[in-house]
């Protein structure tokens, strides 16, 4: 399976969302990996530029920070930008060229965005165009928060727009005291003309049956004979 994860915002559970996804899949005895090919807010270490996320990614991926990132920055800004403060240019060849080479070794790779979708890389490079060039399907993360109605409206909009295949979209229980957090997350699935895969609030129950589903949606094969899959739960708590 090939998935590019995207967001309706930042900050809103990409990163916990994609982690789990490769836990998941592991435990269901596949080679599964994860990769951000764009970062910021990231620390420089011994050369390599680092950060919660990518550190969390991979550790589930067990591989080298080096390995599964192209391009970071310090400032915890819009990309575009923080390549230009740093003097670089954010161009689609080395990290497409990264990420299939990740993809030719592994059953399983997960690509993480930054940011929203809408996003730019360049003064002429946006999200988009690299989500195209990898040729991936998406699977947008919904944070459930004040705001995500829109946010999610407007991000599956956008990606429709752009002719790019969307499997499905999950809900992210990022604010658990929100009021009437349902309701919202019904709102968006009578709206969006795509499947809601599973509603997440940490747990990793839900996260082993988003890994099931997104197998199903993908069309990939049955698990392994004697590999123990994890039951399948509701979408909805």
């Amino acid at each position: 399976m090939r998935l590019f994860v995207t967001g309706s915002d930042t900050g809103i559970g990409k990163t916990f969302v994609s982690a789990g996804i490769v836990r998941a899949l592991r435990a269901l005895g596949r080679e599964a990996i994860a990769a951000k090919p764009v970062a910021s807010g990231c620390t420089e270490v011994d050369g390599i530029y680092r950060n919660a996320d990518l550190d969390a990614l991979a550790a589930v991926s067990s591989r080298c920070v080096g390995e599964i990132g192209v391009y970071g920055f310090t400032p915890a800004i819009a990309p575009h930008r923080a390549a230009e403060l740093a003097g670089v240019e954010i161009r689609l060849a080395p990290m497409v060229s990264a990420i299939e080479r990740l993809g030719a070794r592994h059953q399983d790779l997960i690509v993480e965005g930054v940011g929203g979708f809408a996003v730019p890389l360049s003064r002429s490079l946006m999200l988009a165009d690299l989500v195209r060039a990898l040729g991936m399907p998406l699977l947008l993360v919904v944070g459930v928060r004040l705001g995500c109605i829109n946010h999610a409206l407007l991000s599956t909009q956008a990606i429709r727009a752009a002719g790019l295949p969307l499997l499905g979209w999950v809900a992210n229980r990022c604010e658990p005291a929100m009021d009437e957090a349902q309701a919202s997350i019904d709102a968006i699935a009578e709206r969006v003309e795509a499947p809601l895969l599973g509603c997440v609030d940490h747990g990793e129950d839900a996260l082993h049956a988003l890994a099931s589903r997104l197998l199903a949606a993908s069309g990939e094969p049955a698990t392994p004979a004697g590999v123990h899959a994890f039951p399948d739960v509701e979408a909805r708590p």
